[in-house]
């Protein structure tokens, strides 16, 4: 009985979960590469090898790395991501950046106009990024059925309380909403760690 009880709460638990919650993921930092940057850090017509689907359809973990250098200091073993972009573009933290000794801005992926640029190394290959360094803004993929579900609209700018052992209300994240998207709300690591956040957490918009 007691066993019959639990099943129908965790039912009911998860049930509520998909019409009230968002599921959050933390992203580390990474780089996109363009294809001629790819041909000149690991060789012309280079295939990265994925060893993970992301979240998002499409998007995938390479088992390729790099190293950055900004004016002062390198992160190693920074992950790349597929497919290629038009334009390669890196996403930091803001410790990450301090670490660099860049002032990367908070923008929306694939704005990077203006951004800073940063060395990327592979061995003895490197290319000099003359911009594309940015902080991604917090934001929420969304499916136009899930947009209409929580009533919000491609780009507009909500708070969202996100669970932890440190619970925190977000505020200034924006919606981006597509038929190519699934429904995750992503953060960075620093955000990550104000909230206290594990593969558990949620996030709830509250407007």
């Amino acid at each position: 009985m007691t066993q019959i009880i639990q099943r129908i709460a965790n039912e009911i638990v998860n049930e509520l979960k998909e019409k009230l919650f968002i599921p959050v993921e933390a992203s580390g930092r990474h780089i996109h590469l363009s294809r001629a940057d790819a041909d000149s850090l690991f060789g012309e017509g280079y295939q990265f090898t994925k060893v993970k689907d992301l979240s998002q359809p499409g998007q995938y973990a390479c088992k390729e790395r790099v190293t950055v250098t900004g004016p002062k200091g390198s992160i190693h073993n920074v992950i790349v991501l597929g497919p290629e972009r038009k334009q390669s573009q890196m996403e930091v933290s803001l410790t990450d950046a301090l670490a660099l000794g860049i002032k990367a801005p908070v923008r929306q992926s694939g704005d990077t106009k203006g951004s800073p640029g940063i060395t990327v190394t592979n061995g003895s290959r490197s290319v000099t990024l003359a911009e594309g360094i940015i902080v991604a803004k917090r934001h929420i993929h969304m499916t136009p059925e899930d947009a209409q579900k929580f009533n919000v609209k491609d780009g507009e700018i909500v708070k969202v309380k996100v669970s932890g052992s440190r619970p925190v209300i977000f505020e200034d994240t924006v919606v981006r909403v597509s038929k190519d998207f699934r429904t995750y709300m992503h953060i960075d690591y620093d955000e990550a760690n104000a909230c206290g956040y594990n593969k558990d957490s949620w996030g709830i918009i509250v407007k």
